[in-house]
């Protein structure tokens, strides 16, 4: 089966594998072939496929949606980092997503004087 990982920025993963492991709204769950054709809310946390091999690779993802339809499973979500074995996950996480908060917290900050400076001048006029 065909596994395809989005983000906003582009794809993650894109590559077939045996089984899908990931956990929903309503609890952890096992994607194979043969199983019927379901979409699903991927709630935050750790999805792992197996490949062709049976390598399980893992992947940190945010708030999605899983798709099953056929042989294609697509999963669609705001956040997400490869992060091979287990052992890796935890750092790449942690890494990833503080540079993202980070950023948040930049374009924040950027907003508040940009609205300030707008005040002040608006002030001025009167």
């Amino acid at each position: 089966m065909r596994l395809l990982v989005t983000v906003p920025s582009g794809k993650l993963v894109d590559q077939s594998v045996k089984r899908v492991d990931a956990e929903s709204t309503h609890g952890a769950f096992t994607m194979l072939e043969r199983h019927a054709d379901t979409a699903l809310l991927v709630v935050p946390g750790l999805l792992s496929f197996h490949d062709e091999d049976g390598k399980e690779t893992f992947l940190a993802v945010d708030h999605g949606v899983l798709v099953k339809a056929g042989a294609q499973v697509r999963v669609a979500c705001q956040r997400g980092v490869v992060s091979g074995d287990l052992g890796s996950a935890e750092a790449a996480v942690r890494a990833r997503f503080l540079a993202q908060d980070e950023q948040g917290k930049r374009a924040r900050s950027a907003l508040l004087r940009l609205e300030a400076e707008i005040l002040r001048r608006a002030g001025e006029l009167r």
